[in-house]
């Protein structure tokens, strides 16, 4: 039986008529042949009957068509394969959670991670800020996770000594492996082991006191150059931004040293190291590659045999392509003598016939050169440029280093490497302002194997973390540690430390650059205080 509504006229005129159908399927050379009913509109009790009738029918049709759309979108799959899928799901859930339960286990406090991304998605406001939040939260000691990544985070002076001194070669010889990394796993920061030893071996005569007074004269050339290029900002009656300023001079001062390239990257912005030297350094924690590096590490032998890395190709290849002219330059024209980081690798391969342990491939070398860069510009500029704000806003203290280099320096005479390092005051505000901006937030070593240190177990493959950010604000290390203070370090005693790089450098070959770092930053305040009058902060 099928009931349809049939209408007439309209408005208030229109009259509505019910036909009930039955036997097969209305149609025009069918309708003759059924029984109808009309009703008209004063037949109201008939009239309401049809229209439930009529409900009923529409509400069991749209029950069916839906039950029916349901059955279309779940797939008809048999009891095998919802076993399968379910177990599926089941383990991929494990793949990403079964690491999370370590800490619980050996009783260690920290933040619950979530499944794959662990607390990763707790440094989107910074990983110094996170590890201030579970120093504050969680006290000395904490455990996280980087995705499935177990990090044990280490605040105890004993236990920083332990891991970066005593047991360094032993067990926390080398960093977290991460990722593909193609020919940089030969950098000194990258390389492991035994590689890593031989390496850091042949580099860090480049750093002694000796080799850093011959460089003096080239950071002196670009001291000279930044201030130019302050006074050229400087006479448009505007404030500078001194992060961009500062970025020139540090990028200058690495590709002379690292290559012996002379570049005024300032003015010269399109210099293919200049460019190729910021690919490198354009880096984001949350880029789709390195997450799927961070979920799923298993895939990193894979992007290793497609060549996919890190690292840009293109920059990667450029270096190597430079550094190889410039060797067979250097080669054929060994007459000048040259002080670079480059020169001294060449010099170490010149050595292979005597000691084949003493060289370094041309991999090698490239790799030295490109890590040089990726570690030295970032670092030093964003240093320089928070050194120039703490300056600024403490006209007291630039007052003193103004004096001192004045007493130092005076009837305006150049600067020397032995004069600089003498300056008492000026080594204090760049170690202060180093305590409040540590050049890494973390130092990370991975433990070899099952290790028990100062009663505290650490599983192999755990990641140990020192949160320099957060130890260099320590109240029980440093007083009032919010507050710029450079005189801190004039009587060091309870509660304060000489180097300000404590826990980095426990013992003074732990950074092998640290020295350079501080030489650039040296001559760099040098120029500005000496040149200019103030520093003064604009807030925009």
């Amino acid at each position: 039986m099928v009931l349809c509504q049939l209408s007439r006229g309209g408005g208030l005129l229109q009259e509505e008529h019910w036909c009930f159908f039955t036997g097969c399927n209305p149609s025009s050379t069918h309708f003759p042949a059924y029984k109808s009913f009309s009703l008209s509109e004063s037949s109201l009790g008939v009239k309401a009957a049809g229209k439930a009738q009529h409900n009923q029918l529409k509400g069991k049709s749209e029950e069916r068509i839906t039950r029916t759309v349901a059955m279309d979108l779940i797939p008809g799959f048999s009891t095998e394969t919802w076993v399968l899928l379910a177990t599926s799901l089941v383990l991929l859930y494990l793949y990403g959670t079964y690491s999370h339960g370590l800490f619980k286990k050996l009783g260690i406090p920290g933040p619950r991670p979530l499944p794959y991304f662990g607390n990763i998605l707790g440094y989107r406001k910074g990983v110094d800020h996170f590890d201030k939040k579970c120093f504050q939260q969680y006290g000395k000691m904490w455990g996280v996770y980087d995705g499935r990544q177990p990090l044990l985070a280490v605040t105890d002076p004993n236990m920083i000594k332990s891991v970066l001194v005593k047991e360094c070669y032993s067990v926390f010889t080398n960093r977290r492996s991460f990722g593909p990394l193609g020919a940089m796993r030969n950098a000194l920061s990258l390389a492991e082991d035994e590689e890593w030893k031989r390496i850091r071996t042949l580099l860090s005569p480049t750093f002694t006191s000796g080799k850093l007074k011959e460089m003096f004269p080239i950071i002196s050339h670009y001291g000279d150059l930044l201030v130019s290029n302050l006074r050229k900002e400087a006479e448009k009656g505007k404030p500078v931004t001194m992060k961009d300023i500062f970025g020139a001079y540090s990028m200058d001062v690495i590709t002379s040293t690292a290559f012996g390239v002379n570049i005024d990257s300032l003015n010269n912005p399109q210099d293919p190291f200049v460019e190729n030297s910021k690919k490198l350094l354009k880096f984001s924690f949350f880029d789709p590659f390195l997450l799927s590096l961070i979920f799923f590490p298993f895939l990193t032998p894979i992007f290793e045999v497609l060549n996919i890395t890190l690292f840009p190709k293109s920059s990667v290849n450029f270096f190597t392509k430079s550094v190889k002219r410039m060797k067979e330059s250097r080669l054929t024209d060994q007459q000048k003598r040259r002080v670079d980081l480059l020169q001294l690798m060449i010099n170490s391969q010149n050595s292979k016939e005597m000691d084949p342990h003493k060289s370094l491939s041309n991999e090698e070398l490239v790799a030295q050169g490109i890590i040089f860069i990726f570690a030295g510009y970032e670092t030093t500029s964003s240093a320089l440029s928070l050194l120039a704000y703490e300056l600024a806003t403490h006209p007291d203290v630039q007052q003193k280093l103004q004096e001192e280099i004045e007493a130092t320096f005076p009837n305006k005479a150049p600067p020397t490497y032995d004069a600089l390092a003498q300056m008492e005051y000026l080594d204090m505000v760049v170690n202060e302002t180093l305590r409040l901006y540590p050049i890494a937030a973390r130092l990370e070593r991975a433990c070899k194997k099952d290790v028990e240190i100062h009663g505290v177990f650490v599983p192999k493959g755990t990641v140990v973390v020192v949160p320099v950010f957060v130890l260099h604000r320590d109240p029980d290390l440093w007083p009032e540690p919010e507050e710029f203070r450079p005189e801190r370090y004039k009587t060091p005693g309870k509660g304060t430390h000489p180097d300000p790089l404590w826990c980095l450098h426990i013992l003074s070959t732990l950074i092998i650059g640290d020295k350079w770092v501080i030489m650039q930053s040296f001559i760099c305040i040098y120029f500005v205080i000496r040149r200019f009058f103030s520093l003064r902060v604009f807030i925009v």
